[in-house]
């Protein structure tokens, strides 16, 4: 644990807060699919990303889904430290893009770090500036960008996070994930497709000119 934790986030942290995290730290391996957090539960820990993707979801009072942001490795999630810092419900829905290893911090470190480490403490200011931009960025494709665009923004984030051109998703998962409909989703995939784009295959979709 603790040489993954130097890899990942050795250039951010000094060695004594290396040295409290592994001491209190949790080490989890998951696998792409697992839910890590889920809404509505109550919020244990925060995760440090060593490796793989995570990908954040808010969900609406229907049920719909959102894609919020994804998490890579050296990330953590600002929503789950604002979780942890009231002890809360989280707000959000944690699920793995990829297989992936993780720290858990305990919640009741938090506070006590940012006090007591400043490297801890800008590495949090840190992330809450990152997350809030990319959810930012999130709120303004929704906004201002037509579906044609958001899909091929999400198709071409997810390539980037998974190192592979080739993705393996249902059409029904994208739609879940830009908060579309199926129908809607495999109409716009098949324009691209004739435009060129991509190929879709029976259980993939090759990204190909983007």
């Amino acid at each position: 644990m603790i040489q993954d934790l130097k890899t990942s986030y050795g250039h951010l942290f000094d060695e004594a807060l290396i040295h409290d995290i592994v001491q209190v730290g949790t080490y989890k391996q998951v696998q792409a699919g697992d839910v890590l957090m889920e809404i509505g539960s109550y919020v244990k820990g925060m995760p440090l990303l060593l490796s793989g993707v995570i990908k954040i979801l808010r969900e609406d009072k229907d049920g719909n889904e959102l894609l919020l942001y994804y998490l890579e490795q050296g990330d953590t999630c600002s929503m789950t430290m604002a979780c942890c810092m009231g002890q809360p419900q989280s707000e959000i829905r944690a699920v793995a893009e990829t297989d992936a290893k993780l720290i858990m911090i305990p919640i009741q470190k938090m506070e006590e770090w940012t006090r007591t480490h400043r490297a801890w403490r800008n590495y949090v200011f840190e992330s809450y500036h990152n997350r809030l931009n990319e959810m930012l960025n999130t709120i303004d494709s929704i906004a201002f960008d037509n579906l044609d665009e958001r899909l091929i923004n999400y198709l071409s984030e997810k390539a980037r996070v998974n190192n592979n051109h080739l993705i393996n998703n249902t059409h029904q998962e994208i739609a879940y994930d830009l908060n579309s409909s199926r129908v809607v989703i495999s109409r716009l995939l098949k324009k691209l497709e004739n435009l060129g784009r991509l190929k879709l295959n029976r259980n993939s979709i090759e990204i190909i000119n983007f």
